[in-house]
């Protein structure tokens, strides 16, 4: 079965770090562009970061120096480790394999006191 599994999200106070996965299944995930994207209630969703097949990466301004993407093609695994949280970061997260046009099932993240 083609899918995307992600794990990693809950609840953080403001400054804390969290790590999210995204297990890909069912296809040859080394081969594949990923992305992160997020989306709080009532925003538009917005690509947080990207990785390409070569390990070349990309952020959205708001996330650079704090988060940082990588993946694990012996794992078929993609990570978004982010630290100094802050409630802004408060959303919904997915990962998106680019070829296969597929969606993870998203993980809640919630920056709070």
């Amino acid at each position: 079965q083609v899918q995307l599994v992600e794990s990693g999200g809950g609840l953080v106070q403001p400054g804390g770090s969290l790590r999210l996965s995204c297990v890909a299944q069912g296809f040859w995930f080394t081969c594949v562009m990923m992305r992160w994207y997020r989306q709080s209630p009532g925003k538009e969703r917005e690509l947080v970061a990207s990785i390409s097949t070569t390990g070349v990466t990309g952020y959205v301004d708001s996330v650079k120096g704090r988060f940082t993407i990588s993946r694990d093609n012996a794992r078929n695994t993609l990570y978004l480790h982010m630290r100094s949280l802050k409630p802004e970061d408060t959303a919904v997260y997915s990962c998106f394999a680019m070829t296969f046009n597929l969606w993870g099932q998203g993980t809640q993240v919630t920056v709070s006191s």
